[in-house]
């Protein structure tokens, strides 16, 4: 799944295969509507070689004195045939249109759902798996419905060819050949071109990421302030466009040689055409052909090349749309991203502690290694403090704890179980975290705090009870809706709809407790991950979290990082990271006794302390 392999050269026998997946999900999602689409299309496919049949009866029917209540008869068929050709359209567009909806919802929701069930982190930071989801994304809006009903458009008009070409064959079998050869290129033009902009989009998706992300940049609210500041939003812009350009040049390549070659096989069709008009022509004079079948035959030239124009276009469509499909079928089918015991072992509460064992790892193989051979032991119902300088392997470590990867060498281990053997999900059910790049969700307080741990979120004692922990309470019971007020100057509630004034935007630091109380939700896990969790926050803000903390994690399993090392010092064990390597462990007290890294970076970090407090006293 990682890399950018190009499916969009795979041949039409494997694009072919999205076929039956597309043809099952709309047959599963809206039968009835599909019912209905197969048979107006099967029957709009005869309906013009049937309008021409009965209009060549009318016509020899009239030259002949043919009575007229059987040319009535004729008549008032032909006038029906006309009223099924002039509704079949609106027909067809509002069953396709019913049929894109239907199951473009249950294509969207079996996507995201399969995206939910990548247990891993991996796939998110592959920019090649990026372009395909984002393919996938489009994919999943409409393509199942498109291949649908290009097959059906296809079946459509391969009933109205054979029926003009039979028709055609009773006249001149020489000329039914004739215009079904200059039917062949076009088939084999539309194909290729297909293949070739299903190519170009997969090419350029990469481009349009880049283009989308400077887009968001110039209309987001977070980069809004260093934009304007910095005057930058120019610079942003002309890269922006820059990337638009290179899309759009990529995509007019395609539309120039389409248009090429779709006008010199427009020429072609038009000779052919003309040949056979003046041929058909000669033949009425010479009394070959009777003046019903010179109409016969003119409509079936035309309907022939227009039908075999209709079918390389149906097909074309299809096929893209199958090349396109591919990166959905792909998604949704590329399964777990982390290897999963079968079946798994029962995950027993944390009795004894985690160990990681020799753990080695690296994001790919072209990667650098970011741990190297780590042993470290977090004894369950204590607190373990990671620091180290930035890039040392902290928030990598964490990652593997929380199972997102796992680790290239070596072992991470539950009271002695390889984290491998449990079920992903349970594993999470167990661990409590705040990250440094913690969430802000446009959503209300509650909703914020609430997906903690959404089995609680309707307790609100509860979540009133985390957000006092979390030193939020006050700010979110003053807002103007309370904890049901929208974080959010994006968009609006529903309710709040008329009333612009109720959406609310929190500071940093806000949303920082907003944070720290979405995890202290789940306070009853065995393992509570705190990474960087008072970053954001003033010295009495923090002051307050970290006494919080202190509280929380007293007999509690809980690993703290931490760049400020005051308060990480009362921890049961202090672990250095440098490299990717553990260099120390062992409580404050001992490290500061060793003079090791963790004391040199103590004392530096206190004298810069005891520096600014000089310097205010001076002044």
């Amino acid at each position: 799944m990682s890399g950018r392999t190009d499916r969009a050269t795979t041949g039409p026998t494997r694009a072919a295969r999205g076929i039956r997946p597309a043809w099952a999900l709309a047959a599963r999602t809206a039968p009835g509507t599909l019912t209905v689409y197969v048979v107006v299309m099967l029957v709009g496919g005869a309906l013009p070689v049937l309008a021409a049949w009965l209009t060549k009866l009318i016509l020899d029917g009239l030259v002949g004195g043919r009575p007229l209540g059987g040319l009535g008869w004729l008549a008032l068929g032909l006038a029906g045939a006309g009223a099924l050709v002039a509704v079949a359209p609106q027909l067809t567009t509002y069953l396709r249109a019913e049929l894109d909806r239907a199951v473009g919802l249950v294509a969207q929701d079996r996507l995201f759902a399969s995206v939910d069930d990548f247990a891993g982190l991996s796939r998110f930071e592959d920019p090649g798996f990026l372009d395909r989801l984002r393919l996938a994304q489009q994919a999943a809006g409409g393509t199942p419905g498109q291949i649908v009903d290009g097959v059906l458009g296809g079946v459509r008009s391969a009933i109205t060819v054979v029926g003009f070409l039979g028709s055609l064959y009773l006249l001149s079998p020489l000329l039914t050949l004739v215009v079904l050869g200059a039917g062949v290129p076009v088939l084999v033009a539309e194909i290729a071109l297909s293949r070739r902009r299903a190519r170009m989009f997969w090419n350029v998706g990469g481009i349009e990421r880049r283009e989308f992300f400077y887009s968001d940049l110039l209309s987001s609210a977070e980069a809004a302030k260093e934009i304007r500041l910095f005057g930058t939003g120019g610079y942003l812009r002309g890269r922006m466009l820059a990337e638009r350009r290179d899309a759009n040049a990529a995509k007019r390549a395609v539309d120039r040689r389409e248009s090429w070659i779709q006008s010199g096989l427009g020429l072609l069709a038009a000779l052919v055409a003309g040949g056979g008009l003046l041929w058909a022509v000669a033949a009425a004079r010479a009394g070959r052909l009777s003046v019903g079948d010179l109409t016969v035959l003119v409509a079936g030239v035309a309907g022939v090349q227009g039908a075999l124009t209709a079918l390389a276009g149906e097909v074309a469509r299809a096929h893209q749309a199958l090349l396109v499909f591919e990166h959905y079928t792909a998604v949704t089918g590329a399964g777990n991203d982390l290897v999963t015991a079968a079946p798994p072992r029962p995950l027993p509460p944390l009795r004894h502690g985690i160990e990681l064992r020799d753990v080695w790892f690296r994001y790919s193989e072209e990667h650098p290694w970011v741990l190297r051979g780590v042993d470290l032991w977090i004894p369950a119902g204590r607190s373990v403090a990671l620091v180290g300088l930035n890039g040392a392997g902290k928030s990598t470590l964490v990652k593997l704890l929380c199972r997102f990867y796992d680790p290239t060498r070596g072992a991470v281990l539950w009271d002695g179980v390889d984290l491998r053997e449990f079920d992903v999900t349970h594993l999470r059910q167990r661990i409590g975290a705040v990250f440094q790049d913690y969430m802000r969700y446009d959503l209300t307080a509650t909703d914020n705090i609430g997906l903690g741990d959404l089995a609680l979120r309707e307790q609100h004692d509860r979540v009133r009870i985390a957000a006092e922990r979390a030193g939020i309470h006050d700010e979110i019971a003053a807002l103007p809706q309370g904890y049901d007020t929208l974080l959010s100057r994006i968009f609006f509630s529903e309710r709040d709809r008329e009333d612009q004034t109720t959406g609310t935007v929190l500071s940093g630091g806000q949303w920082q407790r907003l944070a720290l109380a979405r995890a202290f939700l789940r306070d009853q896990r065995d393992l509570m991950v705190l990474d960087e969790p008072s970053s954001g926050l003033d010295a009495e803000a923090e002051h307050e979290i970290h006494t919080s903390l202190r509280r929380h994690r007293s007999g509690r399993t809980s690993l703290l990082i931490s760049h400020r090392l005051g308060a990480v010092r009362d921890a049961d064990v202090i672990v250095v990271l440098r490299d990717g390597r553990v260099v120390e462990q062992a409580d404050h007290v001992t490290l500061m006794a060793t003079g090791g890294e963790y004391a040199r970076l103590f004392t530096l970090q206190a004298a810069g302390y005891q520096a600014t407090a000089a310097g205010r006293e001076e002044a």
